[in-house]
């Protein structure tokens, strides 16, 4: 499953440990996030990595979000995982 995370600024590392396979920063504080776990328990691996009372929205990806201007190559990192989206 690929989620969307929003982290209101907050920065978490392509490298940070979790339920996840992989994340995908797309810019500060905005990420994409791999992984077969639900959506609750991703929510709360990321909870933990932020400060207490950090604002978070996670949501789980069922087509590829219409973007622009975010990390090179990640449209391409959601297009192997989501198809083409187009």
């Amino acid at each position: 499953m690929i989620h969307l995370a929003h982290l209101d600024g907050y920065d978490l590392d392509a490298d940070t440990e979790g339920p996840w396979r992989e994340l995908v920063v797309l810019r500060p504080g905005l990420l994409f996030v791999e992984s077969e776990q639900r959506r609750s328990v991703v929510y709360h691996a990321l909870k933990d990595h932020l400060p207490a009372g950090a604002p978070l929205l996670v949501t789980t990806l069922t087509e590829i979000p219409k973007f622009k201007g975010m990390a090179p190559g990640a449209l391409a990192w959601a297009r192997a995982r989501l198809g083409t989206g187009r």
